[in-house]
This record gives structure tokens, C-alpha cells and sequence, in this order.
């Protein structure tokens, strides 16, 4: 049984390593497993390039032609919102490749039409990895439940009229994907309730299948040994923040976590703790947190992202809207406790006051508390941190999620008449 992944990248954003990963997981169990994207860049040679090489130059001029819809919003809001109206050439790239079974990941940025997935004529899993696929182009709906019935008039573009570009994309979501057979797979036991509620998706079959990961390269390592690597303190306690996009992400929440930590500094922390930051670089007027701050910038291999998380004693996700985030799976992989505010997919991977903390969503004080918490009792601490890891070991690992997968992957196969060995 051969499987192809499609997602827009192999290496950029969470739901490109988290497809990337998957990917690997199917090739560690012996499934024949391959990545088609947009422009490769993590060198493996079973992720396929979607473009002819001459393309690659346009990536940009793509990328904005895509997006030129939107201009007919300039108040929307600074969220990503995704027409996906360019055609592409994927399906006769797919039908080269002839895969039994297509497995669908993050597939905008100009990547893949609309009208795209039903040429595929194959059996279909997609991953959700945010909720554009049952919504009318935004990624989070945020307070906004109209994907439930059929967008318009959308609160992100500042709209105000039915007959909208969420509307629009709506209804080409519905026309081109009326008798599609498809099965879905989220991350999040969240998502997957969005799903069923939406209006396009709520008739597909949901997996909740989690993420996995790789729990030999991300695992617990000394403490010191790593803050000596990154010339950090050993006297402090390190509070971590990152991801992707580091503070420059909105959904991330660094917002939330600059009056947290305030208040931790007011309140007697502010000789005691450090904060570290990856995904940004130091900025050229940075905030007053009653702490040091060290900004890493970007980590792009996993070995590196694995010593800075065993550097910290906790690390913080606020974020407003989440799936199953990556950054606290890695952190919890390497025996760190994290504190998030109960939205998303953050109960499946917090357990409240057993390996982590979950705060009052959006209340700072509270996130303030939680992080307070798993730092004053060192020896509460430590369980914490073991407790972390060992809810990796029992559910998140990349052979677990893989061994998951290729059961829906087969099930599939077989239906279709597709020798599944």
C-alpha cells in the first residue's frame, strides 16, 4: 500500500512538521510512505516537489495573487484567511505517483484549489490541523459559529453582506465536494466536535488520532548540561515561550503572557526567573517584564529545539486558539510541565495539576498562578516533569500514531480493493 501526504510544506509551520513526522512514523513501521509539497527543504528524498523548479521563483508572486481577494477587505482582521482559488497541477502530479491512499494535511498558501480534491480519485484522509477545511477561508473562527451553517457576512473580512468571500468559498467547498468520500482525522478531541458541527463536514467519518513524536531525539537531558550549551543562567528558574512564528504569532498569546508575568515580577519572582523565547529574535525596543529575556531566534532541527525546552523549568502556551500544539508535546517529551489556558486541544495534552497547568482561558492572573505553581514546590516539580514525560510515552509517540493511521489507512484500502500489506 503506498500513501502520499500533501501539505503545503515539508519543514514550515507546526502542520508541516507535524505531517513531516507522521511521514516518518509510517517509513519507521514499514509503510511506503511519501511527501509531495510545494518546495522541499528538508533533503529527504522520499518528499516529492509539487513544482517544476522553474515555479519555485514565483512562490511569492503566488502566494500574493492567491491572497488577492482579500483586497476587497482592507479592514479585515491581521488572521489568515485562505481563498484557495489558483488552480494547480497536483492532480496529474498525484496521478503520476499513483498513491492507494491520499492523506491530506495543511494544503493552502496558494498550494491546492478548492475544486482540486475531488480529481483525486482516490480514497481520501484529511487531516485537520485548523479548521479551514469546513470553514468559508478562516483558519480559526475565533467567537464566529456561522461554518456551522454557510458563512457570510464574516466577522474576520469585517463584513457586513451575506454574499461575501466566505460565502463564496463556502459554496465552492460545497458544490465541489458534494459526494466526496472522506474521512477525517483530527489531532484534538476539540476539532474534531467543530468538525461535526460544521456545515460542510458534519455527514464525514472523524478520528481523533493525536500527533505523534520522535521520543529518542526529544527526551529529558540535564538541565545544566543544556543552559551551559546556550550560556543561560543555572540560578534561575527558566520560564520558556516559542514557537514557529515566536511573539509575532496572535493565536499564540505572547500578549496574554507579557501581563503574567508582570504580575509574577510584582509579586516576588522577579529575582528568580528568566524568560526564554524561540521563533524571534531579540526586538529593537523590547518590553519591560520585570525579567531578563533571551531571545534565541529560529530553531529549525529538532536536536536544537530539544536542548532549549530541557533548558526551562516550564513552558508557557497562551495560546486564544490551539489544536494540539507541537510545543507543548515537545515540552512534555522532554520532561517539562506546561501551563495553557483550557481552550483547543489543550486539555488532551495537560492534565490540570498532574503534568502541567490549565488556566482560566484569557485570565492572566490565573496563567500567572499556574506558572507560580509549578515553580515554588521543587519537589512537585519534579513529579510534574516525570508525570510529563510519561504522558508522552503512553500516548503521543510517532510509532503509536503511525500504528493508528495505517488501521484507518488499511480499512480504507480494503474497502477500495487495495491489497493493504
Amino acid at each position: 500500500m503506498k500513501v502520499l501526504l500533501l501539505n503545503s510544506s515539508d519543514t514550515e509551520g507546526g502542520a508541516a512538521r507535524a505531517a513531516y513526522r507522521l511521514h516518518q512514523g509510517l517509513q519507521g513501521i514499514g509503510v511506503s510512505s511519501q511527501m509531495l509539497v510545494k518546495n522541499p527543504k528538508s533533503g529527504d528524498l522520499s518528499v516529492i516537489s509539487a513544482q517544476p523548479a522553474i515555479a519555485k521563483s514565483f512562490d511569492k508572486m503566488i502566494s500574493v495573487v492567491s491572497n488577492s481577494p482579500l483586497r476587497l477587505y482592507p479592514e479585515r482582521n491581521p488572521a489568515i484567511f485562505s481563498p484557495q482559488w489558483l488552480p494547480d497541477s497536483l492532480a496529474a502530479k498525484v496521478a503520476k505517483i499513483e498513491p492507494d491512499i491520499i492523506n491530506l494535511h495543511w494544503v493552502c498558501g496558494g498550494y491546492m484549489q478548492v475544486e482540486t480534491v475531488p480529481q483525486f480519485h482516490k480514497p481520501l484522509v484529511w487531516t485537520l490541523h485548523d479548521m479551514w477545511p469546513f470553514t468559508g477561508g478562516c483558519h480559526y473562527s475565533e467567537e464566529c459559529d456561522r461554518y456551522t451553517k454557510s458563512c457570510g457576512s464574516c466577522p474576520q473580512l469585517h463584513s457586513n453582506k451575506d454574499s461575501d468571500l466566505s460565502r463564496w468559498v463556502w459554496r465552492r467547498k460545497a458544490k465541489a465536494w458534494k459526494n466526496l468520500n472522506l474521512t477525517l482525522v483530527s489531532p484534538s478531541a476539540w476539532l474534531a466536535k467543530c468538525a461535526h458541527s460544521s456545515s460542510l463536514l458534519k455527514d464525514c467519518r472523524v478520528e481523533v488520532i493525536p500527533n505523534g513524536i520522535n521520543t529518542q531525539t526529544y527526551k529529558p537531558i540535564k538541565r545544566e548540561w543544556a543552559r551551559e550549551i546556550l550560556n543561560l543562567p543555572q540560578d534561575k528558574q527558566i520560564v520558556l515561550f516559542g514557537g514557529a512564528s515566536g511573539t509575532g504569532d496572535r493565536w499564540k498569546g505572547f500578549n496574554l503572557l507579557v501581563p503574567a508575568l508582570q504580575s509574577l515580577s510584582k509579586s516576588g519572582w522577579s529575582d528568580r526567573i528568566e524568560l526564554l523565547v524561540f521563533g524571534s529574535s531579540q526586538p529593537s525596543n523590547p518590553l519591560e517584564l520585570g525579567f531578563k529575556a533571551h531571545y534565541l531566534g529560529k530553531f529549525a532541527d529538532d536536536v536544537s529545539l530539544a536542548i532549549v525546552y530541557a533548558a526551562a523549568d516550564v513552558f508557557v502556551a497562551p495560546s486564544v486558539y490551539d489544536n494540539l500544539p507541537n510545543t507543548v508535546m515537545e515540552a512534555a517529551a522532554c520532561g517539562i510541565p506546561s501551563v495553557g489556558f483550557k481552550i483547543g486541544g489543550m486539555p488532551d495534552l495537560i492534565e490540570h495539576c498532574s503534568n502541567g497547568y490549565l488556566a482560566k482561558p484569557y485570565e492572566t492572573e490565573d496563567l500567572a498562578t499556574g506558572i507560580a505553581w509549578v515553580l515554588e514546590n521543587p519537589d512537585r516539580h519534579q513529579q510534574l516533569c516525570i508525570r510529563a514525560r510519561q504522558k508522552v510515552e503512553q500516548e503521543f509517540t510517532s510509532d503509536i500514531q503511525a500504528r493508528r493511521y495505517l488501521s484507518v489507512f488499511s480499512e480504507l484500502a480494503s474497502t477500495a480493493g487495495i491489497a493493504a500489506n
